[in-house]
């Protein structure tokens, strides 16, 4: 398509799609957002982050042509529009991108732009690893043991935006509505004419290929096991069914490869549960990936307790969101962590900041880069550029290591020497090995 406010790079070309698998070519056109607030200074440091990454680990055979597009507060004060429609198209277009922070715009309008593109995209996976860094300050004896991945569903649960505010018309016809049809549930509701209601929808599709794509990432990746995050002990048609439903696609579709703890359930009835404990031995000891789950409030508990019987974690929107974040705090804090958007089905991609836009630090050269950072590293391993991905691990592990970190970890750190963003950003360059 052609585009008013983005220039297309005429020295790049497009990423296809052929036979459901990425076809990247040597300069490939990658769609980036800047970001509002410290997203100025971030971007400029992470990018050159990525280029010298790219550049070491395949010279000149390979470089990614940039090609800015627009959102948040630059789009609005240049075009009018928070999120014009092109910068949309150029991420479907374009099919893999990257975004620093954005301002969510205050009173009506779009809730938020980070949901309205993941929305438009139907990027229904958001990927959120969670890894701790040799010297990174951390308020966990052994956050060490912190090596997770988190896939939060994307698209539905609270997150779809389904709400009737309080006082409104559209309430009160809600609200009528249970009372007529649904006497019973109505009867539930405390304060019925002074309250909102929020729908939760969960659906068995959604389910299935938020959970079809955590276990095929974690066979890819040779990780022990897949757990299913949820609170279906309470809502059981809901997140009850998202662990069902989980365990009914691990066991139709990955077959011999998984051994799901529903498998364990029906040995323990039909056997005992020294039976049931055998076989699970039997089938982890054989290789096969480990499919469980766990009620959503004991796991924020036993992934600070027992991190290392956690590595790949399922679960629904608003579990993830609140997740991600508590164990980003265990290794360092949302400063340093990555996120990607994800649909695998048609290969779209749209990796990101995880934090907010700190517009009281905006353009002072100070925060830290490495949300963005590593959420390149993420992205390079999406395009199957696992050279430079790699590198970038390197140099972020190498610059931590050796204690050269911005304010928000030299405040936490002994003997540690304070680096501005673009210089925390040549430390890791100088890092890579």
């Amino acid at each position: 398509m052609s585009y008013t406010y983005a220039r297309v790079p005429s020295n790049g070309e497009r990423i296809r799609l052929h036979d459901g698998r990425l076809e990247v070519p040597d300069a490939p056109i990658i769609p980036f957002i800047e970001g509002d607030g410290t997203g100025r200074d971030i971007w400029r440091a992470s990018v050159r982050v990525f280029d010298a990454a790219v550049r070491k680990a395949y010279g000149d055979r390979r470089r990614v042509a940039w090609m800015e597009v627009f959102a948040g507060e630059k789009a609005f004060s240049r075009f009018g529009s928070w999120l014009p429609d092109e910068t949309v198209e150029a991420f479907r277009e374009f099919y893999v991108g990257i975004k620093g922070p954005l301002t969510t715009p205050v009173g009506g309008g779009i809730r938020s732009l980070n949901v309205a593109l993941r929305i438009a995209l139907d990027l229904y996976v958001c990927l959120r690893p969670v890894r701790h860094f040799e010297g990174v300050p951390s308020p966990v004896r052994r956050p060490q043991y912190v090596d997770m991945v988190i896939f939060r569903e994307n698209t539905e649960d609270l997150y779809a935006g389904i709400e009737f505010e309080a006082g409104t018309p559209e309430n009160a016809a809600f609200a009528a509505l249970l009372q007529q049809h649904y006497p019973k549930q109505f009867a539930k509701i405390r304060f019925p004419h002074s309250a909102s209601f929020g729908l939760k929808p969960i659906s068995r599709e959604g389910t299935a290929r938020l959970v079809r794509a955590a276990i095929q990432w974690a066979l890819d990746n040779r990780r022990r096991s897949v757990t299913l995050v949820h609170k279906g002990n309470i809502m059981k048609f809901t997140e009850g069914a998202f662990r069902t439903w989980g365990y009914e696609l691990a066991e139709r579709e990955f077959g011999e490869r998984v051994y799901t703890w529903a498998a364990w359930g029906r040995t323990l009835q039909a056997q005992g549960e020294t039976a049931a404990n055998q076989e699970q031995d039997e089938a982890v000891r054989a290789g096969r990936l480990l499919i469980k789950d766990v009620i959503a409030d004991i796991a924020f508990q036993q992934t600070i307790t027992r991190a290392r019987e956690f590595d790949v974690i399922a679960t629904m929107n608003l579990n993830g969101d609140y997740l991600s974040d508590a164990l980003a705090a265990q290794v360092g804090g949302i400063g340093i962590a990555p996120g990607g958007n994800i649909n695998y089905d048609t290969g779209h991609a749209v990796f990101e900041a995880t934090h907010g836009t700190a517009p009281k630090y905006a353009d002072k050269d100070v925060v830290n880069p490495g949300s963005v950072i590593l959420s390149g590293e993420l992205m390079f391993r999406h395009l199957g550029w696992t050279e430079a991905a790699d590198l970038i691990l390197h140099g972020m592990e190498g610059a931590i290591a050796s204690r050269r970190v911005t304010y928000d970890f030299h405040r936490l750190m002994d003997n540690a020497t304070l680096l501005r963003c673009s210089e925390f950003a040549d430390a890791v360059i100088e890092s890579m090995l």
